[in-house]
Parts: structure tokens; C-alpha cells; sequence
């Protein structure tokens, strides 16, 4: 464990890089700025088309993704510590499935509901997704198995997300929630985020306060219990977070699958197993990984986009069999 000391000075570090990253995500894209455009954007009610267009298009996608990485890396970090399972992500557990059914359900059945209903009917998606895998990978006596929840997880996704695909088939929407499941940036708005932040801040706030229960359900339940905590109310709070964070995600950007697995494997890289401390740099490790990827996407191919969904599972894929070859030599 990290002395307070040396995870202060390591959180300020990673704040200075989210904020350096912030400002290449601003400076660089299709069109062309300058940082002295993105103050002027800043402060003041300049109505140029650069401001504009920084303002109403830059300014909420940068935003959206410091808070979508946040809400991804967390509710990774969570799900791994209550599962006790490396390969624990809320894209590979059904959360995100489930979610994106969820979507495809509203978009045909209720194809006038507002964004504040589509994000409801992600969180109930989300909640359908994780009980069922939950429910699927504890029918053993044994409980809780890495390997029971991974498959457990592929085979509900992949029946979860068939369905999905139906429905769109069948009701001729699948260009719509394709668009909108695809896992990018494009089209965020004010309006959205008005909506989608509060849920994803309070849900942080509620992480950071349940850290210490978390490092002591990851480490031994017995432990946790032995100290006076009531496992099933905190683990059912905790899981509540993964569904808020995993499923507000989904509403806003689609699937971005990796991220919460990633991001906290290189936090416990930094700033070890605690999951005090792997709760609040997540919230920043997550957002910084997530606008550079963003700002590739916007850049590598301009003034055409590229998917950043696809340029994190190019990073992702690899990492995923890492940790399944370590876990493996491990076994």
C-alpha cells in the first residue's frame, strides 16, 4: 500500500494529464483551432464560428467522455473488486448487452420517448443483463467463479444482443440504434449531459464513500463480515453503481467495451490493491485514456471519423488475452 503522500502526488500528476489531454481533444479535430480560439471559447460570448462550433460540438464531447471514462473505469473497478475476477468489464458481463436491448425495445415500442425515458429503459436493461449473468454464474453450490461469470457473461451478451438485432430487423430501426450503439461521440449535446451527469456523479460520489467496503469484499468476505459489514446490502448498493454507470454510459455513447476492464489494471499498476485509491484515480486514469482516444478517432482519418470503439478494442483485445495468459500461468 502507497503512503497518502505518494498517492496525492500521483493524483495530481494524472489530474495535470487530464487536463494536457483536455486540451489537445479541444485544439486538434477536423476543423481547424488554435488554444488561443479554445480560451477565447472559454470566456467569452464571442458568436464567430469557431467559437461556436467549439462550444455547441467540442466542449460537450470532451466533457461527455471525461465522464463517460469515469463512469466505464469505475464501474470496472467495482465489478472486479465484488466479483473478485480480473476479466470483470460491463462490457463483457451483460451489463452493456442488456442496455443495449433496453435502447432497441424503446426505439420500437416508443419511438417518441425522450432522452431522460431512453436512459431509464438503459438502466433497467442494464439491471435485466447483470442478474441474469449473475444469476446464471452463482448455479453452482461453489458461488462465484472467474471463469463461470466470463462465460457466463459471453452467452447471455451474445443471446442479449441477438435480440436486439431482431428487433431492429424486424421493425426496420436497425440503421437508428446501430448509429446509436456504435460507441462514439458524435451528436453529444447539452441537453444530454444535463441529463446524464447528475446520475454519474452522485454514482461516483456513492463509489468513493463505499471504497473501504470494497477493499475488504475484494480481499475476503469472511473478513467483511468478521469487521461488522453487511455484505448483501453493500454488494447490492455496489452492483446498483455498476448498473447507474454502466447503463447512464450506454445512453449516452453505446458500447465501449475494454474500458472498465483496462483502466483499472493499469490504476492497481500505480497505485496498488487499495480500492480507496483505485476509486478516485480510475475517475481520472478512465478519462484521460478515453479523450485520447476520443481525439485519435477525430484526427487519425479528418476529416472523417474514425470509431473510437474500434480503436479501443484494437488496445483492448490484447490486453484482454494478457490478463487471461497471466491469469492462466497463475492457475
Amino acid at each position: 500500500m502507497i503512503s497518502a503522500k505518494y498517492f496525492t502526488y500521483k493524483l495530481i500528476s494524472s489530474l495535470i494529464l487530464l487536463f494536457l489531454a483536455c486540451l489537445i481533444a479541444l485544439r486538434f479535430g477536423a476543423a481547424d483551432t488554435s488554444l488561443y480560439d479554445v480560451w477565447v471559447a472559454i470566456t467569452s460570448s464571442s458568436t464567430s464560428d469557431t467559437t461556436i462550433m467549439l462550444q455547441e460540438i467540442r466542449f460537450p464531447r470532451v466533457i461527455g467522455t471525461i465522464f463517460v471514462g469515469a463512469a466505464l473505469a469505475v464501474s470496472g473497478a467495482i465489478m472486479q473488486g465484488v466479483t473478485r475476477n480480473p476479466l470483470a468489464d460491463p462490457g463483457l458481463l451483460g451489463v452493456s448487452a442488456g442496455a443495449n436491448l433496453a435502447l432497441a425495445l424503446t426505439m420500437a415500442f416508443a419511438p417518441s420517448a425522450n432522452y431522460f425515458s431512453i436512459m431509464v429503459a438503459c438502466f433497467i436493461g442494464a439491471s435485466i443483463g447483470t442478474l441474469l449473468v449473475i444469476g446464471i454464474g452463482t448455479l453452482s453450490q461453489s458461488g462465484f467463479s472467474a471463469l463461470r461469470i466470463v462465460l457466463a457473461g459471453s452467452a447471455v451478451s451474445a443471446f442479449l444482443y441477438a435480440i436486439a438485432d431482431g428487433i431492429g430487423i424486424y421493425f426496420k430501426i436497425s440503421k437508428d440504434v446501430s448509429m446509436w450503439t456504435a460507441g462514439g461521440f458524435i451528436g453529444t449535446n447539452w441537453a444530454q449531459l444535463q441529463v446524464v451527469i447528475p446520475f454519474i456523479a452522485l454514482s461516483l460520489v456513492l463509489s468513493l464513500l463505499l471504497a473501504r467496503q470494497l477493499s475488504l469484499l475484494s480481499m475476503n468476505e469472511d473478513v467483511a463480515i468478521g469487521l461488522g459489514q453487511n455484505i448483501v446490502f453493500i454488494k447490492a448498493i455496489l452492483f446498483l453503481l455498476i448498473i447507474i454507470l454502466a447503463g447512464a454510459s450506454v445512453a449516452l455513447v453505446g458500447n465501449l467495451a475494454f474500458v472498465g476492464l483496462m483502466i483499472p489494471h493499469i490504476v492497481r499498476a500505480i497505485v496498488g490493491a487499495d480500492y480507496r485509491n483505485i476509486i478516485p484515480m480510475s475517475m481520472v486514469i478512465g478519462p484521460i485514456f478515453l479523450v485520447l482516444a476520443e481525439t485519435v478517432g477525430r484526427t487519425i482519418n479528418a476529416p472523417y471519423e474514425t470509431s473510437v470503439a474500434a480503436i479501443i478494442s484494437i488496445i483492448g483485445l490484447p490486453f484482454f488475452l494478457i490478463i487471461v495468459r497471466k491469469g492462466a500461468k497463475q492457475a
